[in-house]
This record gives C-alpha cells, structure tokens and sequence, in this order.
C-alpha cells in the first residue's frame, strides 16, 4: 500500500516541477527558449521527456502540450491586454513560427481571433469611461 502512495507522491512532486518550469518559462523570462519545449523541459528537470509527458498526461488528464498551449494563450491574452506589443511581437516573443500560427491556435483555445479579442478589451474600456 505505502509503496503506491510514494509512487504517486513522486508523481505529484515530478507534475508540480513540470507546471513550475512551464509557468516560468511562459510567463517570468524576457525571451520564450528556442528550442523546442521537449528538448527544454527535458533537461531542466533532468527525465526523458516521454517519461514526463506520459506521467503529466496519466495525472493531469490533458497532455502536456496541451497545458503548455493553454498556457502560452494565457499569456497572448495578458500581453495583448497590455497593449505594448504587436501581434508580430508577441508571436516571435512566445516562439511561434509565424502570426499565423498564433491566430489559429489563439481562436482554437478561445473561440476568438487575438484582434476580436484586444477590441472587446477597448469597448469595455470605452463603456467604463461612459459610466
């Protein structure tokens, strides 16, 4: 029984490491690495990058692309509320092959286009300012 419950702390303890280098990668450095995300999470947490993508998924129920996705358009949507950078800006910032790419994924996760996006942030701005 106890050695289950210590394989599913290591578990735990190996996803928590993961979200960790994820978030920090995606939203607390300046510039997103340029290799590709296996290749990165691999070696900051020293495990083959299967072995790690199998136990996120297993655990978390969503892959681990799918989590470091839903987290880069995550951080589209702050960049893009902030309005200091363009499209183009945040595309090449967050590793993204082309504009293109990031629209697609953008309004495959949410449902809108990141343009549609940033003009609901001005109208309710506008709408505020009406009060």
């Amino acid at each position: 029984m106890s050695g289950l419950e210590l394989m599913d702390d290591k578990k735990a303890i190996l996803i928590e490491r993961v979200k960790t280098v994820i978030i920090e990668m995606i939203h607390h450095v300046d510039e997103y690495p340029r290799v590709k995300n296996s290749e990165y999470i691999s070696n900051i947490l020293d495990y083959d990058y299967g072995y790690i993508s199998t136990v996120f998924s297993e655990v978390k129920g969503i892959t681990l692309e799918q989590y470091i996705i839903a987290n880069k358009i995550e951080r589209v949507k702050e960049l893009l509320l902030y309005d200091e950078l363009t499209l183009s800006q945040i595309a090449y910032q967050l590793n993204y092959s082309s504009v293109a790419h990031l629209s697609s994924q953008f309004k495959k996760v949410t449902g809108l286009t990141p343009r549609f996006f940033k003009q609901l942030k001005t109208k309710r701005r506008s709408n505020l300012e009406s009060l």
